[in-house]
């Protein structure tokens, strides 16, 4: 019998706000003529990603137009990753790589665990690299904090640096010069509103076993990892359509008053007189909003906000929101 061989697999990785969604909709979006399973994975109660990357909602499995498939991770990799490939199998659904979208907060050896401790997925997938995307804007301040962006950058086959257009000169090299000392092994590339040709980040071969159990000695054996219990996810939803001059007051408030504690934050919005949903999406102080898809007619416009943020007093946020309503 002929073997089959593994379906590769790439890990896209990085920090809050780095830009792995907009990276994500530059490969759903290009005409690569390759059929590619994407897998979701959210930090929070409520992942709203699926509706940035223009999903129907309510489905676990989504073919795009162009052969690609969306997947939310709503439990456990190895289940979702057994039910694609037995989907695969009896010919319900048909793609030729994964590509995992991993939450800001993971720290990406035990996803990469996954592909050499669980024989089930051993059998069909092969990890073929680490790919991570690098905020130029506030990686130094992020690598300096946060203990899952440096292992972010030190896992990495690739290192693709966005925003690069918002720092001068200087700081973007010192940048680059302090992730080569980090992980001198990932080649580095500038990318520009996730713009990237795919052949630097697929089918690489660029994951090595024997460098990760450099880096961490007990990496096929330590199924542990930590988390910062002062970082915390709020969701808001609400049926009630926002003002939105009402909202950016409130956001310009917040991020006056925490700072660098609001770390990530993110929405989909039903604004009042405006007949197309808002998608808004910010890190830290940067924040930015663009129109999306119309609300269909008979469709629930529901707003659901996601804010991630350190020692957060999330009552008192969400009465600050809760009065950005219209007419509130």
């Amino acid at each position: 019998m002929k073997r089959v061989s593994p379906i590769p697999v790439t890990v896209l990785t990085g920090f809050l706000g780095a830009g792995k969604t907009t990276l994500l909709n530059h490969v759903l979006r290009a005409a690569h003529g390759q059929r590619i399973a994407v897998i979701e994975n959210e930090f929070g109660a409520a992942g709203i990603d699926n509706e940035l990357l223009d999903q129907p909602q309510g489905e676990e499995i989504v073919e795009m137009n162009n052969g690609c498939l969306c997947c939310t991770v709503r439990g456990d990799l190895v289940r979702i990753l057994g039910r694609l490939h037995e989907r695969r199998a009896l010919g319900e659904i048909g793609f030729d790589r994964v590509l995992i979208e991993t939450t800001g907060l993971a720290d990406p050896a035990p996803v990469a665990q996954t592909f050499f401790v669980e024989e089930s997925i051993r059998e069909h997938y092969r990890l073929d690299a680490i790919v991570t995307v690098v905020d130029a804007r506030h990686a130094c301040q992020q690598l300096d904090q946060h203990g899952e962006a440096q292992e972010q950058v030190a896992f990495a086959d690739r290192l693709l640096i966005s925003k690069s257009d918002l720092v001068d000169a200087p700081t973007l090299a010192a940048l680059r010069g302090r992730l080569a000392s980090m992980n001198p092994r990932a080649t580095q590339h500038l990318v520009r509103h996730g713009a990237i040709d795919l052949d630097e980040i697929l089918d690489i071969h660029g994951f090595q076993l024997d460098e990760a159990l450099r880096l961490d000695p007990e990496f096929l054996t330590d199924a542990s990892h930590e988390h910062d219990d002062a970082v915390s996810s709020w969701v808001y939803r609400s049926t009630r359509p926002f003002a939105l001059d009402k909202l950016e007051d409130c956001l310009a408030l917040l991020i006056g008053l925490f700072g660098t504690q609001l770390m990530r934050y993110k929405g989909v919005l039903d604004v009042a007189g405006d007949e197309r949903r808002l998608y808004f999406q910010g890190v830290q102080a940067m924040y930015d909003a663009s129109p999306g898809r119309p609300w269909a007619p008979g469709e629930e416009r529901a707003s659901t906000l996601v804010f991630i943020g350190r020692d957060m007093p999330w009552g008192w946020v969400r009465e600050m929101v809760a009065a950005c309503h219209r007419g509130a």
